[in-house]
């Protein structure tokens, strides 16, 4: 469901709540014009034990640190604003939701120095159902190896979780898109595996995991890190690594991580097949891990749910 269609919500804004009609900012918002805003993004869950809040916690953090990169102070605890997106998911009366919380410049002066501008901060939280497509999760995508790059070192952070770098985000999945495809894999600078363009990615060779490092200029995935735990806890050997391109071609299994994306296998690269073309077994037994942990089957041994 798209967020539009919440038009009877509210939204979080600057400590209160607004009409979702009545959220808006000014055209010369800094953020127009400059690109800057960092936001984050993860879902509630309606569970067999009640609604529930996965990893909070870290995806403020997240937060904040993208803000602190940009040297952009949040004028609210890190408290404050998980305590805010418990309250505006209560108010607009939802179990289960995307949640995006963002941060941004706002109407101060036109110009790069973002300084003179007032940091403004939203919490917006819509119905939004599988990001990549309903049967996704079970039957896989198929991608492409994208013709755009991931930014390079020392020129955006990869690890800040920004407006502007969704332009390049943007650029590979409109690619995508219009060739047929449901999602885009990009390479860095150097010509290794990075992400998609809004998902970590995961490779399984002959048993093992393989996931490419932070310094592949990927953004530090809370659901990537979920999925790392969650193979170790179950004994799957993993690797963090540079993974040359060509791996895609051969490995035998590989699948997208995502607050949005979740845990979705990928049946064919490039017009590859992906192993079988189907899911494999591994991917699937890290879906079954990761959801039953959602819905309290496992008992929360990382504190990562937050029941509301």
């Amino acid at each position: 469901m798209s967020p539009f269609n919440e038009k009877d919500g509210v939204v979080w804004m600057n400590g209160k709540f607004i009409a979702w009609k009545d959220a808006n900012i000014h055209v010369a918002s800094h953020v127009i014009h400059y690109g800057s805003s960092l936001f984050d993004g993860f879902r509630a869950y309606d569970t067999p034990k009640g609604p529930v809040i996965f990893r909070l916690d870290a995806h403020i953090k997240r937060l904040y640190n993208s803000c602190k990169m940009y040297r952009m102070e949040v004028p609210y605890t890190q408290e404050e604003f998980e305590k805010a997106v418990i309250e505006t998911i209560k108010a607009n009366n939802l179990k289960a939701c995307y949640i995006r919380p963002i941060v941004y410049r706002g109407y101060g002066t036109l110009g790069v120095d973002p300084f003179p501008n007032p940091v403004d901060c939203v919490i917006l939280v819509w119905e939004w159902g599988q990001y990549l497509g309903e049967e996704a999760l079970e039957k896989g995508v198929d991608v492409k190896v994208s013709t755009w790059q991931r930014m390079a070192p020392n020129t955006f952070p990869a690890l800040a979780k920004s407006g502007a770098n969704y332009m390049n985000s943007q650029l590979i999945k409109m690619e995508a898109i219009l060739e047929g495809y449901v999602e885009g894999i990009a390479l860095n600078v150097r010509g290794h595996i990075s992400e998609g363009s809004g998902e970590n990615i995961f490779l399984v060779m002959d048993g093992k995991i393989h996931t490419p490092p932070l310094s592949a200029s990927i953004l530090p995935g809370i659901t990537r890190d979920t999925v790392i735990r969650l193979a170790k806890d179950a004994g799957i050997p993993f690797v963090e690594e540079t993974i040359p391109r060509e791996m895609l071609y051969i490995a035998d299994e590989v699948f997208f991580t995502g607050s949005a994306a979740e845990i979705t296998p990928i049946r064919s690269i490039d017009k590859i097949a992906v192993g079988s073309g189907s899911r494999g077994p591994i991917t699937k037994k890290l879906q079954d891990e990761f959801f039953d942990y959602i819905d309290g089957k496992k008992g929360d041994t990382y504190n990562w749910l937050v029941y509301f």
